[in-house]
């Protein structure tokens, strides 16, 4: 196999992940989910963000093809509370400061593909910087998102939340 040198991003990239995090969300599931937990770290990076989730206790399908995909976005709302009909109502809609539409918002990242309940992601994004994310809210959808319908992409309830922190360094 060949392997081709980015420019040296690669070097960039994996001392970040052996660093301190800039800003982490601490992810908990609903009472109905109450199982899941996780963490997605954000790393200012001089190309993006690098965020990394990893994300245990994620509801396990039944059948081989029946979904294991949660999407995965921040949201505007600075708050992972709720009410009766949705816990995390307070966590807002995606974080879109340019008023884009579905899947360009800030916000909308990458899915979670479960693997028997657990889920890990890393991937490099230049649609926001960490400082603009803080106190946001991180949260993970019950269904996949389809990238296509206005204006969260037929995502699903809420199932977990956190909101993003800066990490003290």
């Amino acid at each position: 196999m060949y392997y081709k040198s980015n420019g040296g991003n690669e070097k960039e990239f994996d001392s970040l992940l052996r660093r301190l995090p800039h800003a982490v969300a601490i992810v908990k599931g609903s009472a109905e989910y109450s199982q899941i937990n996780g963490t997605v770290k954000f790393y200012q990076a001089r190309s993006g963000v690098l965020v990394a989730a990893d994300i245990r206790g994620l509801p396990v399908s039944e059948g081989i093809c029946d979904s294991n995909i949660f999407a995965f976005h921040i949201h505007g709302g600075m708050s992972c509370t709720g009410n009766d009909d949705d816990p995390f109502a307070n966590a807002g809609t995606h974080y879109d400061p340019l008023s884009c539409p579905h899947p360009y918002h800030a916000g909308d990242m990458p899915p979670l593909f479960s693997a028997d309940g657990r889920a890990f992601l890393a991937f490099l994004t230049n649609r926001f910087t960490v400082n603009e994310i803080l106190c946001k809210t991180v949260v993970i959808h019950d269904r996949p998102d389809d990238f296509t319908t206005q204006p969260s992409g037929n995502a699903g309830n809420k199932i977990a939340c956190g909101v993003i922190s800066q990490v003290k360094r």
